[in-house]
This record gives C-alpha cells, sequence and structure tokens, in this order.
C-alpha cells in the first residue's frame, strides 16, 4: 500500500474537500497523515484519529494579518500574497520537510495555497498532486493578461520563494502540480475553457489543462451539529438558506440585515435560516421566531438536502455543495476567487448574481423570488449535480492519486 502526505492551510474551506479523499484512500488501505499550521483543526474535520505533523503558522502581529474588508483588485491580491500566503509557505516548509522525512510519503497531495508543499515536495524529489480548491485558478491567467505588471510581480515573488524554501532550479508552479491537477468541480461549472491556456510564461495556471482530472465535490460527512431544530423547518413553506461561509464575518452585517429585511418580508410563503456566526445582527431580530431562524452555525449538508434557495457568498465550497443536492443560488461575492465562482453560476443558468455591498432588501428579495419560481434556474441546478454526481468525488480523486503513486519514481533528495 501507499502514503499519502495532505499539506493543507489552515483554511476550513480547503481542508473540508481532502477529508472525503484521505477517508477513501484509507479504507483502500493506504496510509494517509497530515501537515498544518493547525493541528486541531484538522482533526476537528478529519476525525480525532488523523496523523498530524504540525508546521509553524506565519508570525502575524497587530494588524498585519487582519485584510481590510475595503480592499478589492489588485491590491486585495497584494495583501493576500505578502500577508498570508507567501509567509505562511515560508512558515510550513521546516514542518513539511519533516513530515516527508518521519513519513516517508509515496505522493503529496498540496493545497493550492499551501506552497510549502509542492515547492517542498519538488525538493525532495517526491512526485506532488494539486489539491485544487477552487477552480478560478484556471481562468486567473486570463485576468493577469490585462495587468501585465501584476503578473510580473507575482512571478517574481514566486520565483524569489522557490529560492527560499524550494528547488532554486525548478519550474512548477506550487499552485498547479506537473503531475496531477486535483479540481473539485466540474466543465460544466467551471467553464470548458478553464486550464486549457498555452503555458506561456506568467500566465498562471495556463497549460495545466491535460494533468487536470475533474473530480466534482468531495462530500464527506463532517461533526455532527447535535442542537438544530428540525421541526422547525415547515414543509409548507419553502426555505432559504443565507451564508456568508467562514472567513466573512467581518464584513457581513449590513449585507445579512438587508437578507433578514427581504425575508422577512416573504414569511407568509418563505422561512430562512441564517447563520451568523459573529452574531452581527444582534438584536436586528428574535432569534427562534417561526420564519427566521438566526444559528451561528449550522449543519450545512444535511440542511441542503431540505432547502430550496441559498443565498452566499459565492464561495466555492459553498456553491459546490449547494449544486451538489441541485438547489439554485443567489450569489453575492465578495472577493478573492468569489467573483469568478459567481460568473460561473450566472453562466451556468444556476443563480442570480447581486452586489454585495449595495444589494438592497427588495433588490434580494426579488433574485430570491426568480430562483425560487423560475423554473430554469432549478432545471440548471440540477444539470450541474448530475455532472457532479459522475465525476467521481473523492473515489476518483483517490484512484488518480494511487495511478500517481504507482507510476512513481524512486525518491532521492538532493
Amino acid at each position: 500500500m501507499s502514503r499519502f502526505l495532505f499539506v493543507v492551510p489552515p483554511l476550513v474551506g480547503h481542508i473540508n474537500p481532502t477529508v472525503g479523499v484521505a477517508a477513501e484512500l484509507t479504507a483502500r488501505g493506504h496510509r494517509v497523515a497530515w501537515a498544518s499550521a493547525d493541528p486541531g483543526l484538522v482533526r476537528r474535520l478529519a476525525g480525532d484519529e488523523a496523523l498530524v505533523f504540525p508546521c509553524a503558522g506565519p508570525v502575524l502581529t497587530g494588524e498585519d494579518g487582519v485584510r481590510p474588508p475595503e480592499l478589492r483588485g489588485p491590491e486585495a491580491l497584494k495583501f493576500l500574497w505578502e500577508r498570508f500566503l507567501v509567509p505562511l509557505a515560508e512558515a510550513m516548509a521546516p514542518g513539511v520537510r519533516a513530515a516527508i522525512g518521519e513519513f516517508g510519503p509515496d505522493v503529496v497531495v498540496a493545497d493550492q495555497q499551501a506552497f510549502a508543499g509542492g515547492l517542498v515536495a519538488e525538493r525532495l524529489r517526491v512526485p506532488w498532486a494539486t489539491s485544487s480548491t477552487t477552480s478560478a485558478e484556471f481562468t486567473f491567467a486570463d485576468a493577469l493578461a490585462g495587468m501585465p505588471k501584476v503578473a510580473d510581480w507575482l512571478d517574481a515573488l514566486l520565483h524569489d520563494l522557490r529560492g527560499r524554501i524550494g528547488d532554486p532550479s525548478g519550474t512548477a508552479d506550487p499552485r498547479f502540480s506537473p503531475h496531477l491537477v486535483l479540481a473539485f468541480s466540474t466543465p460544466e461549472l467551471a467553464g470548458s475553457g478553464a486550464g486549457a491556456g498555452s503555458g506561456a510564461a506568467g500566465e498562471v495556471g495556463a497549460g495545466a489543462g491535460d494533468r487536470i482530472r475533474w473530480i466534482g465535490p468531495s462530500m464527506a460527512t463532517r461533526p455532527a451539529s447535535a442542537d438544530f431544530p428540525w421541526t422547525w423547518l415547515d414543509p409548507a413553506r419553502a426555505t432559504v438558506l443565507v451564508t456568508l461561509g467562514t472567513a466573512n464575518t467581518d464584513v457581513g452585517a449590513r449585507f445579512l440585515a438587508e437578507c433578514h429585511d427581504a425575508l422577512r418580508c416573504r414569511a407568509d410563503r418563505v422561512q430562512a435560516v441564517i447563520v451568523d456566526p459573529a452574531n452581527v445582527l444582534g438584536a436586528h431580530a428574535d432569534r427562534d421566531d417561526k420564519d427566521i431562524l438566526i444559528r451561528s452555525s449550522v449543519p450545512q449538508l444535511p440542511l441542503l438536502e431540505r432547502v430550496d434557495a441559498v443565498v452566499c457568498h459565492a464561495g466555492h465550497n459553498t456553491v459546490c455543495e449547494t449544486l451538489w443536492h441541485g438547489v439554485p443560488l443567489v450569489v453575492a461575492p465578495i472577493r478573492d476567487d468569489q467573483p469568478v465562482v459567481a460568473g460561473q453560476v450566472v453562466d451556468a443558468g444556476a443563480g442570480i448574481r447581486v452586489r454585495f455591498g449595495r444589494v438592497t432588501a427588495p433588490r434580494l428579495g426579488a433574485a430570491v423570488d426568480a430562483v425560487l419560481h423560475e423554473p430554469g434556474y432549478r432545471v440548471a441546478a440540477e444539470r450541474i449535480r448530475t455532472t457532479f454526481r459522475a465525476a467521481g468525488g473523492a473515489r476518483a480523486a483517490a484512484t488518480h492519486l494511487e495511478e500517481l503513486a504507482i507510476g512513481a519514481p524512486s525518491k532521492e533528495a538532493p
């Protein structure tokens, strides 16, 4: 049997898709371990028995690690790379190297934002696969084509990072393995041209098409939430879930308030579950009334089986989990890859996009009415669901990783 080391950032949305893959590999008799800057988070998501090699995380003080909510576009990208992704890679690299030395993996599975995984594996001559938890990266080259200075800056940043923690003579982009890229989506959502670039210098992710394997979402059992009041759901009304994911609690107050008002006006025919982890709604609403249920967290996968529409930030995991259940969306992207994912939803016909910072309750209400009552949105969502379920998910990912391990050359560190 083979050994697989998953290198993941301390981000729920990047760990969750790999949990099912790791479980499938384990069920097939392989050994699995993790390397992460947050071992506790990995164990909470993957199980207490998970073997996790600890890595350091970036040392951030004061406001260094707090991204101003108003940052957008190139400035947001610059902050993400300089304040989080590059420091995370440098901090994790010694731990990843130690984990590879102790665990002896046949394959490293590196998240596309855990750059240390790919760079250290390349340096140690260990075959590695990319865990691509958002398909937006595959179209990033198109966005950079009109920003040559940003593309050059990004190339220089990666070159310098490789010189510090990887193989200075290496050439692989740490977000796109030269061996295997596992994409947790399908072309029917991501777009048929995703990842099919020419590979010219500076085109991030271009030319990756021949090694991308579209496996669809990896759905795995998650820790149960025992306190959700399932009997509250009213089968006589449509149910709408409103969520901004786990990383946007700092900017959601106005948007959630508008959602609350829009859905309150439709209480005769719609009930809503609003996820409010930071209690930004405060006294805005009664948290236990019969029309709107507000909770700090919800059991999202079981709940998606019972809802009729989702209003969200266009986070890749939330979108894919929603479409896995054939449910249409109203998407309000905030930053990072979310505008790209929102565009995918709209292009696929599975939802409506609204402006996060400016949308009003009437506009939100109209969008919710449309996805609930105009059948085309649900038909498109169900079409994506069919492609997702046919793609194979965790089982397909495990098979691709097994094939990479079988074909792996002998490992010999320089």
